[in-house]
């Protein structure tokens, strides 16, 4: 069918691995005709998971991009990877959504990867609602779950129907309740009443009327201000489901053709204009007749289709042969496949209006972030970039066989380019290539499909820790530079102080050289010589950081004074000053939250203070769970998911995010001092 930008709704479905939300997918398009049959995962028949590596795991391990039309109105779905190690994948989405649909597990409830998507979902400013899903699944207590998102989450949690007493159907709250169905849990009335209440709070004059008046409000009236509580967050509308059981779905899909803001009614897109401190919010809006704006979120590297990238029109209009600049480039391309995707599936559109999601294919210079534009005028406009887990997981890598060394670089970096958590370095100093990703899983895949898609076997290894120096006290350095060889000679003399700062805040140069004592010419040799260090380290071969270094004084000659005697000057003052200021070496560490059994917890405990972790508090979860907060030694993970499926008989799940850095224990620094591994 054909649409307009109000006749359209972007959702993206976020939630822990196996709360189902590749099968509400499925039950979704499936109820609404958009497809024939309902796929199944364990039959690797979803239109969601349509790679031969998710057919493979039985696993979502990519966004796939689905669309629907219902009631007049067009539906773009996002179905995102539940596991904690596509967690950035599933992020990499939000730009392109209006609305994020938490995916909960009755059974389960709330699981880590939701709190993180919660979380993320706050930060990009989008509206949110609650999914519990698998509503007919044995022992489910959907009372007590919704309780417990009420108190996670520190929002209203209201529901927009309720499950019937026998959990066979839910029962509608909001357009046209059933005062006397038999519920689960509470009443349609205290249901109606209770989003009613929270909604009229969002418009004084609806207030007044429903208050005062004692008026019954219709779902046309609230729409404007329910869609203002979504906009700021101030309640989350709930929605109970089973893909399996199809119990919920035709009620789910009303809700998100009726209620769900379209492009025109969400909060804006945050663009901003210029780089740096000089990046300034711009305004863009869904207008099909101004200047095309379209930003690219996800790329598709296939080596016999090509380069697919796909994108969501903030502004403006898409049409195949026009020609669009890609960000600041200033050579255009032409539109020539424009794409609507259904999983696997590319239908050919003519044009994208805004708050469309569509694809572009085999145009090469397509990235993650770009900004599609049709005039100069927009060059400089961006998105910011996403808040996305770091990837502390390492391998490093090597080809096998002798021959594809620069094979290897290409199919890294062409792995890379789909993927914003996975990273590409080279240890010059250990002369090894680091891969890093979000945990053993992400990086299993990735080295697969680097087998299976490109024919490249890659041998990998532990790689060094990513190990840093700094220092704990104030402390001076001095060093006269002199060399004389017969002609012209070298002369530099450096006075400089330096201190501590801050864990996290880098490095500091500054100048306090006052009567010429050291020309200004010369300051920035100074400087070089001081960042040589910065790279090299002065204990055991790390790079230093959290350091301010302050020149004072120092000496020159007007003949013999040169850039190359203030570098070495700077540099050999920079290490005396360090070797009185208690170096240290510092160590990752990072927050962890691990998932077990409650019987289990004894065992996780002592194992984490095993390896100098330290445990931070514990939350209980359903089903005789417990949620254990800790911190750890990342150099001390390796081995950990294996020691955790031991531990626990399988049933156990962790995810860790950087922390900070902290200062290895003594006996440790002087291991690394003795043998520098390098990082």
């Amino acid at each position: 069918m054909s649409y307009q930008t109000q006749q359209i709704r972007n959702i993206a479905l976020l939630g822990h691995t196996g709360s189902g939300k590749t099968s509400l997918t499925e039950a979704i398009l499936y109820a609404a005709g958009a497809c024939d049959s309902k796929g199944e995962l364990q039959r690797g028949t979803t239109l969601s998971d349509f790679t031969p590596q998710e057919k493979q795991h039985l696993h979502s391990l990519e966004p796939s991009m689905l669309n629907l039309d219902y009631e007049g109105n067009h539906i773009n779905l996002l179905d995102t990877p539940g596991l904690p190690d596509f967690f950035g994948r599933s992020l990499s989405v939000l730009p392109a959504v209006e609305t994020v649909a938490l995916v909960v597990h009755a059974q389960k409830g709330c699981e880590a990867i939701t709190d993180r998507a919660f979380a993320q979902l706050k930060e990009q400013n989008k509206c949110g609602m609650i999914i519990i899903n698998q509503l007919d699944s044995e022992g489910v207590d959907p009372e007590a779950i919704l309780a417990s998102l009420q108190e996670r989450f520190e929002v209203p949690c209201l529901p927009l129907n309720l499950p019937s007493a026998d959990l066979s159907r839910v029962i509608d709250c909001f357009f046209e309740p059933d005062y006397d169905a038999d519920t689960a849990f509470s009443s349609i009335q205290d249901a109606h009443d209770a989003l009613v209440d929270q909604v009229v709070e969002e418009d004084d004059e609806l207030m007044e009327l429903y208050l005062e008046q004692g008026e019954s409000l219709s779902p046309e009236q609230l729409h404007e201000p329910f869609e203002k509580a979504l906009r700021r967050r101030h309640m989350l509308p709930v929605c109970f489901t089973s893909a399996t059981g199809e119990i919920g779905i035709q009620e789910l899909l009303t809700i998100f053709s009726k209620l769900l803001p379209n492009p025109l009614e969400a909060n804006p897109p945050a663009f901003v204009k210029g780089w740096g401190e000089k990046a300034k919010p711009v305004e863009v809006t869904p207008d099909p007749q101004k200047h095309l704006l379209a930003h690219v979120f996800k790329i598709t590297v296939d080596p016999f289709i090509g380069r697919l990238g796909v994108f969501r029109v903030h502004q403006g209009t898409m049409t195949n042969g026009e020609r669009v600049f890609i960000s600041e480039e200033r050579k255009p391309i032409k539109i020539g496949h424009l794409l609507k995707l259904q999983g696997g599936k590319q239908l050919e559109v003519p044009k994208a209006i805004p708050g469309d999601i569509c694809a572009l294919a085999k145009i090469d210079a397509l990235e993650v972030n770009v900004i599609l534009h049709d005039s100069h005028e927009e060059d400089e406009y961006h998105m910011p970039d996403l808040s996305l887990p770091d990837p502390l997981y390492g391998l490093a890598v090597k080809a096998t066989k002798r021959g594809d060394e620069q094979k290897i670089t290409e199919v890294l970096h062409k792995l890379a380019a789909e993927d914003p958590s996975l990273r590409i370095s080279q240890n010059e100093q250990a002369n090894e290539t680091i891969l890093n990703g979000l945990g053993e899983m992400h990086l299993k895949i990735v080295l697969e499909k680097a087998k299976d898609l490109y024919n490249l076997d890659i041998d990998t290894d532990k790689p060094s820790v990513a190990y840093r120096e700094t220092i704990s006290s104030k402390a001076e350095g001095h060093h006269r530079h002199k060399k004389q060889t017969g002609g012209a000679g070298q002369f530099g003399e450096v006075f400089l102080r330096i201190e501590p700062l801050p864990r996290g805040e880098g490095f500091v140069f500054e100048s306090a050289v006052v009567g010429g004592s050291i020309p200004s010419q010369f300051i920035p040799a100074v400087e070089k010589g001081v960042r040589e260090v910065l790279g090299e380290g002065a204990v055991a071969g790390y790079p230093l950081q959290d350091v301010k270094v302050i020149v004072y004084d120092g000496k020159h000659h007007p003949v013999d004074s040169k850039e190359i005697a203030f570098v070495s000057a700077g540099k050999k003052a920079f290490l005396n000053a360090i070797e009185q200021a208690r170096p240290v070496v510092l160590e990752p560490i990072v927050k962890m939250l691990v998932s077990v059994p409650a019987e289990n917890v004894g065992d996780i405990t002592g194992d984490l203070a095993s390896m100098r972790g330290i445990v931070c508090g514990s939350n209980s979860q359903p089903n005789n769970r417990v949620e254990v907060e800790a911190e750890a030694p990342l150099a001390n993970l390796d081995d950990y998911a294996t020691r955790l499926k031991a531990m626990t008989g399988g049933e156990g799940e962790f995810s860790v995010t950087f922390s900070r850095y902290e200062a290895v224990p003594a006996q440790i620094q002087q291991q690394l001092t003795a043998e520098p591994e390098c990082a």
